[in-house]
């Protein structure tokens, strides 16, 4: 266990250092800590949900592999779970439900008959822990999903049960921000496309429009609900054509008001996200980043302190966006603890926070002004090497949680006396 004289001392030394570059570490770790991310609930039961249907289809666009013991099944055990992770993450956060985690009862409720009742035990949850709720609509692992056409079915069945079930989303997403005194966000991301390429690229877009539009016809407080519009690249079953690409989506939320939803993993490999925020907020007021680890292709893998994650988040407060800009997880491995995996994405992305915060910017900025490149060369290496790890320590400490590995630990004893004695999924 670390001792917190031993911390206090070696960061008052950090201080200092940090101080010879113009930065305060007071600062950076106020401004932490009022850094809010949004833990995704399904990491803790790999998708499964609790509406009392089959397993995930192999074709419903979302793949979940490991058999790691300890899956949450109920309700309560994902919510015991979410509680170990948050006790081991500093700061205070969200919790953020997908449609198909409702609290359902004996009878199945199709996803186009959602209620905010169906959540009230969540909110019951989240305001005795002082905790704030998104939702996502669940369009996928659903019968009339298995085409692979949602939102965009050349059935207008079909994309009527759809459209129903993304007005029952917002609903609910409304109930839980005016319930929690706080803007609820809703994330949309349809699974629409195809597996091979197309002839016409042109009516499921048209069609896509054409539900959004009936969609978003009923305007919300943006005090209670916030929309957003997730992209993506391709997907298992759409590899050739998605209905719904970043720039079908860019168009439209900037049409409507909307925010953007900029998931790591749904890009090319090559292509930068951390490039795209600059842009997207000269036009947009705000911004939706689901930070995930992808390998290879979108592979949903937990999130590490790695150089895409910090080069997303040094852009964000470079440019003085943090309050613009919201951030979320967006994983789901079955090959590891799974509150384990929800602890390590969270400290990482805030590790990477923190390291943007504690940047010397305003010297580097000046020597860039002054065109002065070896200068700002220069100050973006020695930067690298300043002992940001000591102020983290001192972050976990005075937000009460483990500091260092200690909390791996906690993990440890969370696995053999709670997880391991679930027995079977």
């Amino acid at each position: 266990m670390m001792a917190s004289k031993d911390v206090d001392k070696t960061y008052q030394i950090v201080r200092e250092r940090y101080a010879r570059f113009g930065v305060d570490t007071e600062s950076a770790l106020e401004r932490l800590g009022r850094c809010a991310l949004s833990l995704h609930v399904w990491q803790g039961d790999d998708l499964a949900g609790f509406e009392r249907r089959a397993e995930m289809a192999p074709d419903s666009g979302l793949l979940v592999t490991g058999n790691h013991p300890g899956r949450a099944r109920t309700v309560d055990e994902l919510r015991a779970d979410l509680e170990k992770a948050l006790s081991l993450i500093p700061g205070r956060h969200r919790v953020n439900l997908h449609a198909m985690y409702g609290e359902f009862g004996s009878s199945p409720v199709d996803r186009n008959e959602i209620e905010p009742f169906h959540f009230k035990g969540w909110v019951e949850w989240a305001r005795e822990r002082g905790l704030k709720l998104d939702f996502n609509a669940t369009c996928f692992n659903h019968p009339l999903a298995a085409s692979g056409w949602t939102l965009s079915h050349r059935d207008k069945e079909v994309r009527k049960f759809w459209v129903e079930h993304v007005k029952c989303s917002r609903r609910i997403s409304v109930a839980l921000g005016r319930e929690l005194r706080g803007a609820s966000l809703h994330n949309l991301w349809i699974p629409d496309g195809s597996k091979d390429a197309p002839l016409d690229r042109w009516t499921h877009r048209a069609l896509l429009k054409e539900s959004l539009d009936e969609i978003f016809e009923t305007e919300y407080s943006p005090m209670q609900m916030k929309d957003s519009l997730e992209s993506k690249l391709f997907g298992i079953g759409s590899e050739s054509y998605v209905v719904g690409s970043h720039e079908f989506y860019l168009g439209y939320a900037q049409a409507k008001g909307k925010m953007v939803c900029l998931d790591l993993g749904h890009f090319h490999p090559t292509e930068s996200v951390a490039d795209k925020i600059s842009a997207i907020l000269q036009i947009h007021q705000e911004l939706l980043l689901h930070l995930i680890r992808p390998v290879r292709w979108d592979s949903d893998h937990v999130v590490i302190l790695n150089e895409d994650v910090l080069g997303v988040l040094q852009e964000v407060v470079r440019g003085q966006a943090l309050e613009r800009v919201h951030l979320a997880l967006d994983y789901f491995d079955a090959s590891l603890n799974r509150v384990g995996a929800w602890v390590i994405g969270a400290r990482a992305v805030l590790k990477a926070l923190l390291i943007a915060l504690l940047e010397p910017a305003d010297r580097i900025r000046d020597a860039e002004i002054r065109g002065d490149l070896f200068g700002r060369l220069a100050l973006f290496e020695e930067a690298k090497a300043l002992p940001w790890g000591s102020v983290w320590d001192v972050f976990c400490l005075r937000a009460e949680v483990p500091a260092g590995p200690d909390w791996m630990d906690e993990i440890r004893l969370y696995q053999e006396n709670v997880l391991g004695r679930r027995g079977g999924s």
